[in-house]
C-alpha cells in the first residue's frame, strides 16, 4: 500500500497485491453498483453481431477509406488486420509488460504515478476521495510531445522493455497517421485535413497506457475498467492475445470483443467525434474481469495538440447540420476525466448542452 501523499486522497492499493492475497471476496471499494455490474441487463452481449474487421493491405485503395470511414461512422470501433505493425513486436510489447507486471513490488513502486501527470505505475483514476474503483492496475507512459517525454518514467526491468515500448509507439504511431489519412478520405475530405486539425503530424501526441486486470474472486460484481469513452483523438489497442474482457455498447447492449489475432482494435475518441460535428463516434466501453485469468492490453492514445482548441472544422457544419461542440483544448477537456475518473459520455455530451445552449 502507498500513502495518500503525491495527490491522492487516500492510500494507494495495487489490485494485483490484492489478488494475490488469496481473498474470496472483494473489498467493497470495488463493488460496483448493481447497475453497472457485467451480469446487469443488456450486459451479455445478446447480439452475435461482432465489431467490423478492416484489411489495410491497401491503404491507398478508395475502398480501405471506405470501410474505415463506414465503421468510425457506424461502430465507433474496429479491428484493423494487415496493418504494417510485425506480429513479433506486438509478441515483445505483450511479453516485457507482463515481464513488469511480474517484478516485485518494491520495483514497480519506484514508478508510482500522482494525478499530476498520470505518468508511472498507478491503481486509480480519479481523485475523488471514496470513489468505487476499478479492479485493475496500469502503466501510463508519455511518448510525444519530446518536452513531455521523462526518460525516469520509463522502467529499467525487464532490461529490454524501453526499446522494445519506443519500437512499438513508433511503428503504431505511425499506423495512426495512415489511419487519419483513410479518416480524413472517408470525409470526404483532402487526405491531410484531420491530421491539420490536430495539429500536424508533429504536433499530435502520443501516450501509452498498459492495463493489468489481476484475476479477480468476485468478477460478476465488478469491472477492470468502468463504462467510458476515450477522451482523447483516437485509440489503437493491442488486446490480450489469451483472455476476453473488453465490452462495447451497442444500442443499449454490451457487445464482448473476440480479438482477431495480430489485430489492433482502434476505435474513434471524443476529440475525432468533436472535430467530425459528430459524423464520427465515439463509443462507450468497458473492460470485465476474469476469476481463472489475469488480462494485459496495450492502448496507445493518438491525440491533438493539447493547447490548439477544437471544434467542428467547418466544412462539416452547415444550416442543416449546425456545430453541436463549443472549442476546448484538449488539456481542458482531458481534466475532467483525471478529476471524476471514466463516467460514459458525460463529459463530450456536456460539451454538446454546452454548444445548443450558446446556439440559442
Amino acid at each position: 500500500m502507498e500513502g495518500a501523499g503525491a495527490g491522492w486522497p487516500e492510500p494507494v492499493v495495487r489490485v494485483q497485491s490484492l489478488s494475490e492475497s488469496g481473498a474470496a471476496t472483494i473489498p467493497d471499494r470495488y463493488v460496483k453498483p448493481e447497475a453497472e455490474r457485467p451480469a446487469a441487463a443488456g450486459a451479455g452481449g445478446a447480439t452475435a453481431e461482432g465489431i467490423p474487421v478492416v484489411d489495410l493491405s491497401s491503404p491507398s485503395d478508395p475502398a480501405t477509406a471506405r470501410a474505415v470511414s463506414e465503421a468510425c461512422r457506424d461502430w465507433g470501433f474496429f479491428q484493423a488486420v494487415n496493418h504494417g505493425v510485425p506480429p513479433e513486436l506486438l509478441r515483445r510489447a505483450r511479453g516485457v509488460w507482463r515481464g513488469f507486471f511480474r517484478q516485485p513490488t518494491e520495483v514497480k513502486q519506484r514508478y508510482a504515478n500522482s494525478p499530476a501527470t498520470y505518468e508511472g505505475y498507478g491503481s486509480r483514476l480519479g481523485v475523488e476521495k471514496g470513489a468505487v474503483l476499478d479492479w485493475g492496475d496500469y502503466y501510463f507512459l508519455h511518448v510525444r510531445p519530446p518536452h513531455l517525454f521523462d526518460p525516469d518514467k520509463w522502467p529499467h526491468l525487464p532490461p529490454d522493455l524501453r526499446e522494445t515500448t519506443e519500437e512499438y509507439s513508433r511503428e503504431v504511431a505511425a499506423l495512426c497517421g495512415r489511419l487519419m489519412t483513410a479518416m480524413s478520405l472517408g470525409l470526404g475530405a483532402g487526405p491531410s485535413r484531420l491530421q491539420e486539425a490536430f495539429g500536424g503530424a508533429e504536433g499530435a501526441g502520443v501516450c501509452v497506457r498498459v492495463n493489468y486486470y489481476p484475476r479477480c474472486p468476485q468478477p460478476e460484481l465488478t469491472l477492470g475498467l468502468s463504462s467510458h469513452s476515450d477522451p482523447g483523438g483516437m485509440t489503437v489497442l493491442l488486446a490480450d492475445d489469451r483472455v476476453r474482457g473488453l465490452q462495447v455498447r451497442r444500442r443499449g447492449a454490451w457487445v464482448t470483443v473476440d480479438p482477431v489475432p495480430d489485430a489492433f482494435i482502434v476505435n474513434v475518441g471524443d476529440q475525432i467525434q468533436v472535430l467530425t460535428n459528430a459524423t464520427y463516434r465515439s463509443v462507450e466501453h468497458r473492460v470485465t474481469v476474469n476469476a481463472a485469468e489475469e488480462r494485459l492490453s496495450v492502448a496507445l492514445f493518438y491525440n491533438p495538440r493539447s493547447d490548439l482548441p477544437l471544434a467542428p472544422m467547418p466544412e462539416l457544419v452547415s444550416p442543416e447540420r449546425p456545430s453541436l461542440y463549443s472549442p476546448m483544448t484538449f488539456d481542458e477537456y482531458r481534466l475532467y476525466i483525471r478529476r471524476k475518473g471514466p463516467r460514459g459520455k458525460s463529459q463530450v455530451e456536456s460539451l454538446k448542452a454546452t454548444a445548443v445552449g450558446a446556439a440559442r
